[in-house]
């Protein structure tokens, strides 16, 4: 069943309205008709499963038949703090880790980042990010659409780490120390955490990677430093590796 996010004003009482690209999605790509049965999510508390009523292409009212549960979301709300890579790559990552379960993006700048970051652009940058998790959320059935902030420096970065239950640096020098996995297993174990939710800062570099300081940094600012694996791998292949890790850990594909 085809899913969409709406704000919580567009949800009253018992009728939902649909505007602008979900209307016309509706209407003009998936074709669909009065009586046909659709899912709408506020990306907060209610999740319903809605009949259509009225189409036209900027505008579909639905009414509920009924409320779903808040399903589709980790136990452990991992944020992935990505640093500024180039082309297209920053929107695969978004895509893919949207899919995957992350619950927010962090943007960041470092030294060996290639990416020219043009503040000017920031705001078209950030919508468009948002149309991707969006759509990405609206596949993978999510209940809430991650958060993607604006561009942090690193020294912003630093001083988020101190408010993550958990902050795992990703580092290629690491690859053959202590893994993600085995950081999680002795933080888990020292801390005694059981099945709770809990926020996880997942921190990976640009394609030239991080510099000996700023692993040193990060370290000291309360990260861990681990690797994911003997490998080198790209930028975007390694935040979809991580994230992944964690989602087994925490027992959402049956591994905890």
């Amino acid at each position: 069943m085809q899913r969409y996010f709406v704000t919580p004003e567009q949800i009253a009482d018992r009728s939902i309205v649909l505007e602008g690209d979900d209307a016309h999605h509706i209407t003009r790509v998936m074709r669909m008709e009065a009586g046909d049965l659709i899912i709408v999510s506020d990306g907060a508390e209610r999740v319903a499963e809605a009949k259509l009523i009225n189409l036209s292409p900027g505008r579909v009212e639905a009414e509920v038949n009924e409320w779903l549960p808040m399903t589709g979301e980790p136990v452990w709300s991992v944020t992935v703090a990505q640093s500024l890579p180039k082309g297209d790559k920053m929107e695969i990552v978004i895509q893919k880790g949207t899919e995957i379960g992350a619950a927010a993006f962090v943007p960041f700048e470092s030294q060996r980042m290639i990416v020219q970051y043009d503040g000017k652009k920031e705001a078209k940058r950030l919508e468009r990010w948002g149309k991707i998790a969006k759509e990405a959320a609206e596949q993978a059935h999510r209940s809430r659409i991650p958060s993607i902030e604006a561009v942090a420096s690193w020294e912003q970065l630093l001083a988020r780490i101190a408010s993550a239950d958990l902050a795992l640096f990703c580092y290629e020098k690491e690859g053959g120390g202590l893994g993600l996995r085995e950081a999680v297993a002795r933080h888990r174990l020292n801390e005694n955490w059981g099945g709770e939710e809990r926020r996880i800062l997942l921190i990976v570099g640009p394609e030239g990677g991080f510099t000996e300081r700023e692993a040193e940094e990060a370290e000291k600012a309360g990260a861990i430093v681990v690797g994911l694996g003997k490998r080198i791998l790209r930028t975007e292949t390694a935040a979809m590796v991580g994230l992944a890790c964690l989602m087994y850990e925490s027992g959402e594909m049956g591994g905890a």
